[in-house]
């Protein structure tokens, strides 16, 4: 059975517990629900960089601060299409599509729509992230076959406040279900690092694990430096156990969710990498950038998963009616 009705008490036992014994019960959650062994692709593109009005205090691409991020116009069609192609050839298998907007505009639905119908018939998994949306833009997308959307919730409701002013937690909640209700599966995480209280990542996993439905994708990010931004100056560094932690954490509460490993894996050994995927981490995105920030070479990915005797798992079918596989 899973639950949807986890207590921060309860998820605070289980992340303390004894190292191996939170291991051993996260090993044993994931192999309930997943090949142990199989590890998803992804890559992320940003279709519209920089200029973007919020002020998220993590964010390189907010025209709040001086990151040295350049504004750009919303990419072409084809250009998407043939980064796409090039993601697929190097072995992803779900391609994402990220603008620095608060919200898109209905000019640009029509575009927007013409790129998840051109990756699908690339034969990969569509994902976008674009801010927040409104019941009838996530109608369109859906109708185009978008089978997820991002809108990560970043850290916990207490300490969202610290980071963005331009939006709330509310806010992001509000896009989040009406993607869930517009039978489109949701991707959403956090991030680690940015100077928060421990008992706020934890309560960041337990707004996850009490939706009505978990989201189909986490991602756990690790807070990269950016020069020019205010969490530059409160962030803290992770440590490797803690991170560890949070990711045995997400797959016990969250046991049949797709848990990404996604930025910062520039800083982790291979051993540290090693452990968040016997944690129950079994998704990470490939490709040498992600937005505006570094990634691992693909063949440092690959010679990684070689090494562990891990394999890329098969691809994912696309979303049905409903927006379950």
């Amino acid at each position: 059975m899973i639950r949807t009705d986890w207590t921060l008490e309860e998820a605070q036992a289980l992340h303390h517990l004894p190292f191996p014994e939170l291991m051993h019960r996260a090993q044993t959650v994931h192999r309930q629900h997943f090949d142990p062994t199989a590890i998803e692709t992804a890559s992320l593109l940003s279709i519209k960089t920089g200029g973007c009005p919020e002020d998220c205090g993590y964010c390189s691409q907010s025209s709040h601060y001086k990151t040295g991020v350049k504004a750009t116009k919303l990419m072409g069609v084809d250009e998407v299409l043939k980064a796409a192609q090039r993601a697929k050839e190097a072995g992803a298998q779900r391609f994402c599509m990220g603008a620095a907007w608060r919200s898109p505009k209905d000019r640009d639905m029509d575009k927007l729509c013409d790129m998840v119908r051109g990756v699908s018939e690339l034969g990969l998994q569509t994902c976008m992230t674009l801010g927040m949306l409104t019941a009838e833009q996530v109608a369109r997308f859906k109708e185009a076959g978008l089978d997820f959307y991002n809108h990560n919730i970043d850290t916990s409701a207490d300490y969202y406040r610290e980071i963005a002013t331009t939006r709330t937690m509310e806010d992001r909640l509000y896009t989040i279900e009406l993607v869930r209700q517009g039978g489109i599966s949701v991707c959403c995480g956090g991030i680690l690092g940015m100077g928060e209280a421990e008992e706020d990542r934890i309560s960041m996993l337990v707004t996850l694990a009490t939706l009505p439905e978990h989201p189909g994708s986490v991602p756990i990010n690790l807070w990269n430096e950016i020069d020019g931004v205010p969490v530059q100056d409160r962030a803290t560094p992770m440590d490797s156990f803690a991170l560890v932690r949070m990711i045995a954490l997400a797959r016990i509460m969250m046991p049949a969710s797709v848990v990404r490993l996604s930025a910062g894996r520039t800083q982790m050994s291979d051993e540290l990498q090693a452990l968040c995927f016997l944690a129950g981490a079994n998704s990470i995105f490939v490709g040498d950038q992600l937005l505006t920030t570094g990634n691992p070479s693909p063949g440092s990915d690959a010679e990684l998963l070689d090494r562990l005797g891990l394999h890329v798992a098969k691809a994912a079918p696309h979303q049905d009616g409903d927006g379950r596989t």
